[in-house]
């Protein structure tokens, strides 16, 4: 699917330094627009600062949505949240603040601007479903109490918060839900099972794998995600969302490893450890609604999405074992 362009506007992406929001960064300053990046570093990378810093017509701000900002903007991506288990379970409670009251901030950014707003919302409000495939209209069985809650249910309330933002305010809004995502610029130690399986594959380290492997998830490339996003955000005002992004193809995690350690040639084996708590078994989107109301269907096969980022990885990881030798070597002359 050929993204619906999106020209000549002033873009505020929040987020805009981490994984997706590089991504979308990129395919936004290569159609022409003014792009604000906000980010406080948490988990977005100044590589990916020093990257976008090339389109002259690219500003980043250090800024922690938790706190207000005033800014104009056209348009408001929200992608600003840890999104790893480790990540959000560091800090649970920043984490929900960073859903609950950046969403506030930034729903009260779109109010003043009358600018048109959209959420990176989750799969995660799903839980671990009873219902496979998950469409947009299962409301989900989260565990509220449990070390996950603070990444599921913030999200929830962000949801919540759009909607009632839409209802009282007319703010224009959009939200989509984003299923399992991977490709370069993630953080290849963000602890996320694609980024660790390549990571420890490529160091020919065991690969850990939690539970049997027998669970599933659906990994999307994050050049299609990101083309569903600005499909998303081009689409007629009067369609809200919200509307699952995702690769509706399902794999376990031991066809995962499996893939990884042969397209890296790894002498890997692997390690099992116990599920973590609240892991989900299944995870897969229906994108009907996609399909129908954006033409949206992902293209890269999991196979050939690896193949585009393993590379990514080798590169960090090359660099890595330079910068310790180059270390080494600065102290033996000590």
């Amino acid at each position: 699917m050929k993204s619906p362009l999106i020209t000549n506007k002033k873009i505020l992406v929040a987020g805009g330094v981490g994984f997706l929001g590089t991504t979308l960064c990129k395919k936004l300053l290569a159609t022409g627009n003014q792009v604000i990046a906000l980010d406080n570093l948490y988990t977005g990378r100044q590589d990916n600062v020093a990257l976008l810093q090339n389109y002259p017509e690219f500003s980043f701000i250090n800024h922690d949505i938790i706190e207000p900002i005033d800014i104009s903007a056209d348009l408001i991506f929200n992608l600003a949240c840890p999104a790893s288990p480790p990540h959000y379970q560091r800090d649970p409670i920043f984490t929900t603040k960073t859903s609950v009251l950046g969403s506030l901030n930034l729903l009260e950014l779109a109010r003043t601007n009358n600018a048109r707003i959209l959420q990176a919302s989750t799969s995660e409000v799903y839980g671990d479903p009873e219902q496979h495939p998950q469409t947009e209209s299962y409301r989900g069985s989260v565990n509220p109490i449990g070390i996950r809650a603070c990444y599921d249910e913030g999200k929830r309330c962000a949801e919540s918060l759009f909607f009632d933002y839409h209802r009282m305010h007319g703010v224009a809004i959009k939200m989509i839900r984003i299923f399992n995502t991977y490709g370069p610029h993630m953080d290849p130690n963000d602890g996320r099972v694609v980024s660790n399986f390549i990571m420890q594959a490529l160091s020919n380290e065991p690969l850990t794998m939690y539970g049997t492997g027998a669970q599933t998830r659906s990994f999307c490339f994050v050049d299609d995600l990101v083309d569903g996003i600005i499909a998303m955000m081009a689409s007629p005002q009067e369609f809200t969302g919200p509307v699952n992004l995702g690769n509706p193809t399902e794999f376990n995690l031991l066809e995962l490893a499996h893939m990884i350690i042969e397209l890296t040639g790894s002498t890997s084996q692997l390690v099992f450890l116990p599920l973590p708590q609240d892991d989900p078994q299944q995870r897969k989107p229906d994108i009907s609604l996609a399909r129908e109301k954006l033409g949206w269907v992902p293209r890269v096969a999991l196979r050939e999405g690896l193949e585009k980022t393993i590379p990514y990885f080798a590169e960090f990881l090359g660099q890595q074992q330079q910068s310790s030798v180059n270390f080494f070597r600065s102290e033996q002359l000590i």
